[in-house]
């Protein structure tokens, strides 16, 4: 049988006066599930969160918590929390009352609050900074108080609006293993907000990209890198290169010929298209295989082209190359323990392919 969502939108729209932040937004977030809500400023990441916390209510729809419709219930009968970009701890108390406040709130008995308190500071590995104020410890610290004192009252769901925000880069990658081992721990649903690709790809058991207030997909994160389902996409969660194309030869096993920015190849297709028919091939950086002009083991077909920048990354090398119909792409080198320098400098000419089947095929119109 299968489990029913912990929590549910149903055709959910958001007014704020005439401007419609959220249109007709359906979501499905399983129990245990590490969710991310992924898109730039303003496309509705937060307001969802806002809904499922209970600050904001629906203008349409319905959003349901564990199979009941919760649209108008307050924030505090419904059982999740919320750590804020800003953490909001009490300046005046110490980890341990910060830990505590939502126990005493309850008037739970001291003995319960003690053993929860201690408990939660070990899972956080703060129990040694029980006594500290929040102006004395690290950023880090103070996101774990604060995610400490999310989810000593056990909620269903805990919801995490862009933590990470105000750390260096460092300790940005620190905390994202440490929340991510946390919520495997407890088991406990976390939904997470974020305009950064690399950290909901990182954490999340799925992504949902957003934009001006639309989900544009849903899914895993190789999914979302490598799948994606129209050109915001594809744009937003890392570089990509869009060549035009025509359809010129239908084939046989998915395959068939197009006029790729005026050089024939052939694609892996998904669906049937109609000879005439106008797409856009996207590839990724690290899909293009590039070579010397001079070399001779080069497959074909290929485009022609000229190095114009490098820039040096370590254990990679990205490159900025000119097409000589005048198309722009991104490629990048990858070293091995055999590579002793750059294999390509700006001004080198060289030939550009890559292996059928790498590409992704969306129509011309699906921005």
């Amino acid at each position: 049988m299968e489990t029913p969502p912990i929590i549910e939108l149903r055709g959910i729209a958001k007014y704020f006066g005439d401007t419609c932040a959220l249109y007709n937004i359906n979501l499905e977030i399983a129990n245990g599930e590490f969710l991310t809500l992924l898109g730039p400023s303003g496309c509705g990441k937060t307001s969802i969160l806002r809904l499922i916390s209970g600050f904001e209510r629906p203008s349409k729809g319905d959003l349901l918590l564990n199979g009941r419709i919760i649209n108008n219930t307050p924030p505090e009968r419904r059982q999740v929390n919320t750590v804020f970009q800003s953490y909001a701890l009490f300046p005046h108390m110490n980890v341990w009352d910060n830990v505590a406040f939502g126990l005493k709130m309850q008037r739970r008995p001291k003995g319960e609050i003690s053993r929860r308190v201690a408990e939660v500071l070990r899972r956080v590995h703060l129990d040694a900074l029980a006594d500290r104020m929040p102006r004395q410890l690290s950023g880090g610290q103070q996101q774990r108080v604060a995610i400490a004192r999310a989810i000593i009252n056990n909620p269903l769901v805990l919801l995490l609006d862009e933590p990470f925000s105000a750390l260096d880069f460092k300790l940005r990658k620190q905390m994202q293993f440490e929340i991510k081992h946390l919520q495997r721990q407890l088991g406990i649903t976390f939904v997470f907000v974020t305009h950064d690709q690399e950290e909901a790809f990182a954490m999340s058991d799925r992504v949902v990209v957003m934009n001006e207030g639309e989900i544009r997909q849903i899914g895993t994160s190789q999914q979302i890198y490598e799948e994606p389902e129209n050109l915001f996409v594809a744009r937003f969660v890392g570089d990509i290169n869009v060549l035009d194309a025509v359809i010129t030869t239908l084939g046989e096993n998915g395959i068939c010929m197009a006029d790729v920015e005026g050089v024939e190849f052939p694609l892996h297709v998904r669906r049937e298209y109609e000879p005439g028919e106008t797409v856009n091939v996207l590839l990724r950086p690290e899909d293009l295989k590039i070579h010397l002009e001079h070399e001779k083991s080069v497959e074909s077909p290929f485009f022609l082209g000229r190095i114009e920048e490098t820039v040096y990354k370590g254990a990679t090398v990205d490159i900025l190359l000119t097409l000589d119909n005048g198309k722009r792409l991104q490629a990048v080198e990858f070293f091995n323990e055999d590579d002793a320098e750059i294999s390509y400098r700006p001004g080198d000419r060289v030939t550009v392919t890559w292996v059928a089947g790498w590409e992704v095929i969306l129509t011309a119109e699906s921005e």
